[in-house]
C-alpha cells in the first residue's frame, strides 16, 4: 500500500504560518570592513603599551617611556605582527632647535579595540575555568 506523502496542515483559519521576522539577522554594511584578528600576548610591555593606547592615542616616546623600553617602534611592529593595525599619524610640530618636524603619534581604530576587546574576553574565560 503506497500512500501519497502527506501535506504540512494549514492553521484552521487557512492561513499559513508567518516567518518570524521580529529580529531579523544583521547584514554587513557595503562599506564595512572585516574585523582585525589578534592572536593576543602576554608580553608585559605589549600589555603596558596595549593599556595605554586603549586610553588615548600616544606619542613614539610616550610608548617608550610607558613600555619601559627605547624601541618603541619595534614593539608596536610586533603588534603589527599580531594583528593589530595600531596607526601612526604624522603631526607637525617643531623640535627643539627649532627645525619643523613630524612627531609619531600611535593610536588604535575601532576594529582594533574590537578585537583587543574579543582576545581580553576569551582570556578572561579561559582563566575562570
Amino acid at each position: 500500500m503506497d500512500r501519497p506523502p502527506r501535506k504540512v496542515p494549514k492553521k484552521k483559519s487557512g492561513r499559513l504560518e508567518a516567518k518570524p521576522d521580529l529580529f531579523p539577522l544583521p547584514e554587513p554594511a557595503a562599506h564595512s570592513t572585516s574585523s582585525a584578528r589578534f592572536s593576543g600576548t602576554e608580553n608585559p610591555r605589549h600589555l603596558r603599551v596595549i593599556a595605554s593606547l586603549m586610553i588615548r592615542p600616544r606619542k613614539r616616546e610616550e610608548i617608550d617611556r610607558i613600555a619601559g623600553a627605547s624601541n618603541g617602534p619595534e614593539l608596536v611592529a610586533e603588534l603589527r605582527r599580531r594583528g593589530l593595525r595600531a596607526r601612526c599619524r604624522r603631526t607637525p610640530g617643531i623640535d627643539r632647535d627649532g627645525y619643523p618636524v613630524k612627531f609619531g603619534v600611535y593610536e588604535f581604530d575601532d576594529d582594533d579595540r574590537r578585537a583587543i576587546n574579543t582576545w581580553l574576553r576569551l582570556r578572561n574565560l579561559r582563566g575562570k575555568t
